[in-house]
C-alpha cells in the first residue's frame, strides 16, 4: 500500500541549520556546511509563564513546528499533529533522577521537571501555544524513531484527508546516561502534511526487506545522519532541497521505508 501526500511546508534546525530558508542552499549542496553550536530560540508563540518553564528540547521542537507550520499556510491550530522523539527530554530526566539519587531526605522533584519530563510535554506546548484543540500523538522508536513518525503522520493524512504537523527531534542526553545511549548534537525536523493536490508530493511504501539509507555527501550532515535518530530525515530534506525528484530509503524494524519524492 502507498501512502501519498503533498509536504506543505517544512522546516529544520541544528548546528549550522537555523531554519529552512538559511539551511536550503547547504541541503542542496550550493554552500558548504559549517557547524555551529545554533541553540533554538525561545518560543515566542508560548506565553510567558510557560516559555520560562521550557527547556532546550521543547524550544527545539517548537522551533521547528512553528516554521513548518507558517511555511504551510495552515492555522496552526487547525493541524493535528504527530510529534516524533527517541529520547524525550533527556535533560530534565537526568536532573530528575540526580535529585532522586541524592543522598539524605532532600529529594525534591519540582512540578516544572515532572510535567516536562513526559514524552507528550512538547505537543503540550504546542497545544497550549495554538490552542490546538486537534489530537497529537506522541511516538518514540528508538532509531527509528523518524520512520515511525513519518508512517505515522503520511497514514493519518491519507486516512483522514486533513493536514498533519509531523515534528521529529532528538537532543544529546546529559551524563552518566549518554554513557548508555549516545545522541548526536541537537537535531529537529517538521513538516505538514496534506493532501496531494499541492506542493511536493511524497509517496511512503513499507517494505518488508532491509534496506540502507542514502549516505549524504557532507561528512558533517553524514555525522548529524548517523548520531542523531532525528538526523535520518536528512537525505528527504537534502532531496526537497535539491528540487527533483528522488527514491530514498529509510531503513525501519526489520525492513523499511520506501519514499518517492516528485516535485
Amino acid at each position: 500500500m502507498t501512502l501519498r501526500a503533498s509536504i506543505l511546508g517544512v522546516s529544520v534546525w541544528g548546528p549550522g541549520l537555523e531554519g529552512w530558508a538559511a539551511s536550503r542552499p547547504v541541503l542542496a549542496g550550493e554552500v558548504a556546511y559549517e557547524a555551529r553550536p545554533s541553540p533554538p530560540p525561545p518560543p515566542a508563540i508560548l506565553p510567558p509563564t510557560e516559555r520560562r518553564r521550557s527547556g532546550p528540547v521543547v524550544r527545539l521542537a517548537l522551533a521547528v513546528a512553528q516554521e513548518a507550520a507558517a511555511a504551510s499556510g495552515r492555522e496552526p491550530g487547525s493541524l493535528r499533529a504527530v510529534f516524533g522523539s527517541s529520547n524525550g527530554d533527556g535533560p530534565v530526566v537526568g536532573s530528575i533522577l540526580d535529585a532522586l539519587a541524592t543522598a539524605g531526605s532532600e529529594r525534591v522533584v519540582s512540578p516544572t521537571q515532572f510535567h516536562n519530563s513526559v514524552h507528550n510535554a512538547a505537543a503540550g506546548y504546542w497545544s497550549i501555544a495554538t490552542a490546538s484543540r486537534q489530537p497529537a500523538t506522541c511516538l518514540g522508536c528508538h532509531d527509528d524513531t523518524w520512520a515511525a513518525a513519518l508512517l505515522m503522520g503520511a497514514a493519518e493524512c491519507a486516512a483522514t484527508g486533513e493536514a498533519v504537523l509531523l515534528c521529529c527531534y532528538d537532543h544529546p542526553l546529559p551524563p552518566p546516561l549518554v554513557a548508555r545511549r549516545p545522541t548526536g548534537p541537537h537535531f529537529g525536523v517538521a513538516m505538514v502534511l496534506g493532501p496531494p493536490d499541492a506542493g511536493p508530493t511524497l509517496d511512503v511504501m513499507y517494505d518488508p526487506a532491509p534496506g540502507a539509507a542514502e549516505a549524504l555527501a557532507d561528512p558533517g550532515l553524514e555525522a548529524i545522519a548517523r548520531a542523531n535518530p532525528a538526523g535520518r530525515s536528512l537525505p528527504l530534506l537534502a532531496a526537497l532541497a535539491r528540487g527533483g525528484a528522488a527514491r530514498l530509503v529509510v531503513p525501519y524494524l526489520e525492513g523499511s521505508l520506501v519514499l518517492d519524492l516528485a516535485p
